[in-house]
């Protein structure tokens, strides 16, 4: 299988280096949504779907107020998930499988650009994004992202045994080179998205860390990236136990097994060089 890494959805918050690692306090740092598209025999599987295409156009629609003005998306058309696609050579509805790491605006919005897709998610995250019952739920789930009515695919946590994680499951419709992957913390039906290619697995982490230096050391993080973590999560030990678990996994199997944060420009131009930086 070819795996495409994209940034879907470039971030210029303040802060400098207290958030992406770099020199410089006074200057607005650098973070992306970094997706998977994978071509398969049968169509093309989506890894996170970043910003989307109405996102946008009508911004005020589905990206609040607080994340345009703290997050500070940069609101590229050309960055969406559906125009690289495009631009690959295929059409929106190549698009089969979307499979979330979990539903926050800036990994679901380019769900309505694939209308026809299969949208794959633990359903613990989707009861808590349908039901917003917390003000915290209210302001990182848009219900305008899956106005469109998606096909959801949503699974209960169980399974087998992968590289030391538990409940790992494959997907419906998917081959066995997609798997499930509980990552609780950030959300409470937080996953991580397994891929397998020829040379290795991906494991796409999603908001899992949000900083290459976290697969090392749990104190390798830049100090505004650790404080957007603790306010921004859901389960504050389950979040620490699968960081640990994943520098583990780093340790004794990082050449079998790539992890991949969404946010992090220094992991994303590891694919793709000249990626935003």
């Amino acid at each position: 299988m070819r795996v495409h890494h994209l940034n879907c959805g470039t971030m210029r918050p303040f802060g400098g280096g207290l958030v992406d690692g770099r020199p410089g306090l006074l200057r607005a740092a650098t973070m992306v949504c970094h997706c998977l598209l994978v071509e398969t025999a049968d169509g093309l599987v989506l890894v996170d779907s970043g910003v989307g295409v109405e996102d946008i156009t009508n911004p005020g629609g589905s990206l609040p107020g607080w994340f345009r003005q703290v997050v500070r998306p940069v609101l590229d058309v050309e960055e969406t998930a559906v125009r690289q696609v495009v631009r690959l050579g295929y059409q929106p509805e190549d698009v089969t499988h979307v499979v979330l790491t979990h539903l926050d605006l800036d990994h679901a919005g380019g769900l309505r650009d694939f209308p026809r897709a299969k949208v794959h998610v633990y359903a613990e995250e989707h009861r808590n994004a349908m039901a917003r019952a917390t003000a915290h739920d209210r302001r990182r789930f848009r219900p305008a992202q899956w106005s469109h009515g998606p096909d959801w695919q949503t699974y209960e946590t169980a399974g087998e045994e992968w590289f030391g994680f538990r409940s790992v499951r494959e997907l419906n419709g998917l081959p066995a080179d997609f798997l499930l992957v509980p990552l609780a913390g950030h959300t409470l039906g937080h996953a991580g998205v397994a891929v397998r290619t020829d040379d290795n697995w991906l494991l796409h982490c999603g908001d899992a860390y949000f900083f290459h230096g976290e697969t090392r050391s749990a104190d390798d993080c830049p100090r505004g990236l650790r404080v957007f973590q603790r306010v921004a999560e859901t389960g504050h030990e389950a979040r620490l136990s699968n960081q640990d678990r994943l520098r583990t996994l780093v340790a004794d199997h990082g050449d079998e097994v790539a992890t991949i944060s969404a946010h992090d420009p220094v992991e994303l131009r590891r694919y793709v060089p000249a990626a935003a930086g």
